[in-house]
């Protein structure tokens, strides 16, 4: 099993969830059932909306690296997935630190998910706001 923290603004205190090995849910669907109110649209990869920040928390390799075409190009567009991030994440097996819930498949690790509570607004901006 994999603890993830959920830890965002709408949230009265970060609250930690169990996601079952080898389920092949995402991220928002763990969330939604937990209800977790991670903003969402589209729930296909295209709008941005669920944006969140994974950070790893084992002291192992993520497991959790590979980004859908859609994930790939909507992080791109909205400046969160640069040419350096995307390469390290292909080449290299390093998971860039923004994700799509939408797309995003927990596997068998530890992870925190940091989240603002508005569509597409990156974390540490609503924090800092």
């Amino acid at each position: 099993m994999a603890n993830v923290t959920f830890s965002g603004p709408t949230l009265p205190k970060d609250l930690t969830v169990y996601a079952i090995a080898g389920d092949t849910g995402t991220l928002l669907a763990l969330a939604k059932a937990n209800d977790i109110p991670i903003p969402f649209q589209c729930q296909d990869g295209e709008c941005g909306s669920c944006l969140v920040k994974v950070t790893y928390l084992d002291n192992k390799a993520p497991m959790a690296v590979d980004l859908t075409e859609k994930e790939k190009v909507t992080l791109s567009v909205n400046g969160k997935l640069t040419r350096s991030l995307l390469a390290a994440a292909e080449t290299d097996h390093r998971p860039p630190p923004y994700r799509l819930a939408c797309q995003f498949i927990v596997r068998d690790e530890n992870i925190r998910i940091e989240f603002s509570g508005e569509p597409g607004v990156e974390p540490e901006l609503r924090k800092s706001a």
